[in-house]
């Protein structure tokens, strides 16, 4: 049989700013947690103002969450100013005071609760019958235990988190019981434990995700280089420099987070570790937060553990963590990641200085089949990332805008204008529309290119035929942005917007002739039918 719970508490001081104003959000948390250690919730006090309970006022609006058996989940029972809420939860109050008496709870979560006033009868009874409390709340929780209840753990709220504040909650009553428990990172527990997202934080290490995550800051650094180039705005050009000197912070918060995946604790461990992996560049960055959060998984877990203040876990889980992790990359990791980095694209410009047009032909033929097959985020956006962390622009970077963007815009446009149906034509539409404004979405192209070989080999040859161009004129380039921003971030906009041009036109052209095609056999078969 499960171990019954009861959350009694508000939202809060502090609590109001660390997740008390989202009472649902911050009560599903702990369910969450609750149901990953096979707990239940046997009943629920909840008190929530609209504001902090350090400037509330009798007026101030409130609300009171209650649970609902039938529904299995909180419910809002009471509404009114804080006043009323309050004398309306002295019923509840006096409702878990008698499970208690009646041994229908075993331990008790607490959140800045009134010990004094709305909490009293249920405090008296936990003190009676010994029942194992936990909870934050400094003054709450002290003026508890000063009533001679059970407090297993106590802490204050500051640094703390909806996800961190639950997982020690939950910790310290099945440490209490010695019950097994593994946080739930996210979902439902039942969904979590098939999905396997209790498994270790090696597993959850993907190179590709921290990429693909990280893309919008390298693109806002390219729009600050476009920028630049505007007259009158060249003073942005320093701002460039500072975001370039970013990038690798950004690759740590994000590894940081994905790999531990402890909110907010798992971005100041990440950015303590990317700001000290600087000097190794974006692969000093994604090792250091990675290190960070692999680390925060097991400090926070041990320190839960040991029973620190929740306070105290969060501090030594994010500073000590991100501190081990990027000292460790700052003294030892840095030189070779930025080496790494550098060999990247030495090799990069190396091959294409051997002969420009045939690198870009190549990159061009090959880049539809790689988007296809999988190859492209696992291995170009890497590459291109790694490009743009110098310059703000990549060769390979300007094949992508003009092989897959300006093909794709090419293709859907072809159909907008000479659909085989028309059908198609409003299916063309959106994603136009989207390659054009966006830089992004050149999927938009494969129900096209799929249904018909000649299109999908005038892709190609589109792709080829921009990439050719790409290195005849030296283009630097990125995609992801709007494709007037596209010339204007590469460093030959005349040579750039030619490039796009001739990719553009050359996959419409042979789309709107092979549609043609196909609407001509179709007309002269129906006539022969006739």
């Amino acid at each position: 049989m499960s171990r019954q719970i009861a959350i009694i508490g508000s939202s809060g001081g502090n609590l109001f700013n660390l997740g008390g104003r989202d009472p649902r959000k911050l009560l599903d948390e702990i369910l969450l947690q609750m149901e990953s250690a096979g707990l239940s919730c046997a009943a629920l006090q909840f008190i929530a103002a609209e504001t902090s309970m350090d400037s509330a006022k009798p007026g101030t609006p409130a609300a009171l969450y209650s649970w609902k058996m039938s529904q299995n989940e909180p419910v809002i029972i009471a509404q009114g100013t804080l006043e009323e809420v309050n004398k309306a939860a002295l019923t509840l109050d006096q409702d878990i005071a008698e499970q208690i008496k009646l041994g229908e709870i075993d331990g008790i979560i607490v959140m800045s609760a009134d010990p004094k006033g709305s909490n009293r009868q249920a405090f008296e009874a936990a003190a009676l019958h010994k029942i194992p409390v936990t909870g934050t709340g400094g003054t709450s929780m002290a003026m508890i235990q000063s009533r001679g209840v059970h407090v297993i753990s106590a802490s204050g709220t500051t640094g703390t988190t909806n996800r961190t504040r639950a997982v020690a909650f939950v910790t310290s009553l099945c440490k209490h019981w010695r019950i097994p428990y593994r946080p739930v990172i996210g979902g439902s527990a039942a969904a979590a434990a098939q999905s396997g997202s209790q498994v270790s934080p090696w597993k959850r290490i993907n190179l590709r995700g921290i990429m693909m995550a990280s893309l919008p800051g390298f693109i806002g650094m390219a729009l600050i280089l476009a920028a630049s180039k505007i007259p009158g705005l060249s003073s942005l050009s320093a701002v460039f420099d500072l975001m370039i000197k970013a990038l690798p912070v950004i690759l740590a918060v994000i590894a940081a987070k994905q790999v531990s995946e402890l909110d907010e604790v798992s971005i100041v461990a990440g950015i303590v570790a990317g700001v000290l992996s600087v000097e190794g560049g974006i692969i000093g960055g994604m090792i250091g937060g990675i290190g960070a959060g692999i680390l925060v998984h097991y400090i926070f877990r041990k320190c839960v553990e040991w029973r620190f203040p929740a306070t105290t876990v969060n501090i030594i889980a994010g500073g000590v963590s991100g501190l081990i992790a990027g000292l460790f990359v700052y003294f030892l990791i840095a030189p070779v990641a930025l080496a790494a980095g550098e060999g990247v694209r030495y090799l990069i410009e190396t091959l294409v200085s051997w002969s420009p047009a045939i690198a870009g032909l190549i990159a061009g033929l090959l880049i539809w089949p790689a988007i296809i097959g999988g190859v492209y985020h696992a291995a170009i956006l890497p590459i291109v990332l790694l490009e743009m962390e110098r310059t703000g622009n990549s060769f390979l970077g300007a094949v992508d805008m003009v092989g897959l963007v300006m093909v794709s815009a090419g293709i859907t446009l072809a159909n907008m204008v000479a659909p085989r149906d028309k059908g198609e034509a409003a299916v063309a539409a959106p994603g136009f529309a989207i390659n054009m404004g966006f830089g992004t979405f050149v999927e938009a192209a494969y129900p096209f290119m799929f249904s018909n070989k000649l299109v999908f080999g005038g892709a190609i040859a589109s792709a080829g035929l921009g990439g050719l161009l790409i290195g005849l004129f030296g283009v630097r380039g990125t995609a992801y942005v709007p494709s007037f921003l596209g010339p204007i971030s590469s460093n030959n906009a005349t040579g750039f917007l030619f490039c796009m041009a001739a990719s553009l036109l050359c996959s419409f052209l042979i789309t709107f002739f092979v549609n043609k095609m196909s609407l001509g056999r179709r007309s002269k078969q129906h006539n022969l039918e006739a």
